[in-house]
């Protein structure tokens, strides 16, 4: 039997323990309202797509200011951009200019999303963070991407000793926003369902080593599945002594 348990902006779930997946809002990071990633020129190439992007008022490959104490994962390399194709895991970019490999050149359409990312993989969520295209020429497959979005981006891959404590809960959202009174993000990480009216990041604690299943649902003020790409979105994570 599902818990669920209801995630405000003003709202944090108590305190955990061994028993209980709690999922806490993450508050201090440094917000960067006016970085602004753009894309310059995107091509074919032998082995993948070439990709060149502008970016203002935003460093990659320093360490992100840590004022508070944010005990996640953190990338050694520093600030990134998440790369994401159709909504798969993201992989991070560490400079404006890269080819990413084993792009499918058939008439296949790939949406893009490219978001700058602390070195921390928190994401910034002001207008400008962000990128979103689709590269193909075939008309079947296209996506709709005036609609409401929901990506995903953390948590992701594998994690070790103290990095399992504490786990980035992070999503991307494109053409909406959420609300006590509008839509929302329904968390469901093994067992323990959460409701999220509020675009932000979020500690995960108390998971048990081991696989790790999560899904992020977009839904409505009446508790519907939004009709969108992409929705809902699944990964499997991993803890690890």
């Amino acid at each position: 039997m599902k818990k669920l348990l209801f995630v405000s902006a003003l709202c944090f779930l108590g305190c955990n323990n061994s028993n209980q997946i709690t999922i806490t809002k993450i508050e201090g990071s440094t917000a960067y309202d006016n970085s602004k990633l753009s894309l310059k020129v995107s091509q074919p190439t032998e082995s993948g797509y070439s990709f060149s992007f502008d970016l203002e008022n935003y460093e990659l490959g320093v360490q992100s200011p840590r004022a508070f104490d944010y005990q996640l994962a953190n990338s050694a390399k520093g600030q990134h951009i998440h790369f994401i194709i159709n909504n798969g895991p993201y992989s991070a970019k560490y400079t404006t200019e890269f080819v990413h490999d084993k792009w499918d050149h058939t008439d296949s359409n790939n949406v893009i999303l490219a978001f700058l990312s602390r070195s921390y993989h928190e994401s910034v969520k002001n207008k400008n963070a962000y990128f979103l295209t689709q590269i193909g020429s075939g008309d079947s497959n296209k996506k709709d991407l005036s609609k409401e979005l929901l990506f995903y981006s953390r948590p992701k891959g594998v994690y070790k000793g103290a990095d399992t404590e504490r786990v980035l809960l992070d999503f991307y959202l494109v053409n909406t926003t959420l609300a006590p009174d509008g839509n929302k993000v329904r968390v469901t990480i093994q067992d323990s369902e959460f409701l999220i009216d509020e675009w932000a990041p979020f500690y995960i604690e108390g998971l048990p080593k081991g696989e790790i299943s999560i899904t992020l649902e977009l839904i409505d003020s009446k508790g519907h599945l939004i009709d969108s790409p992409f929705n809902p979105s699944e990964r499997t994570v991993l803890l690890k002594d």
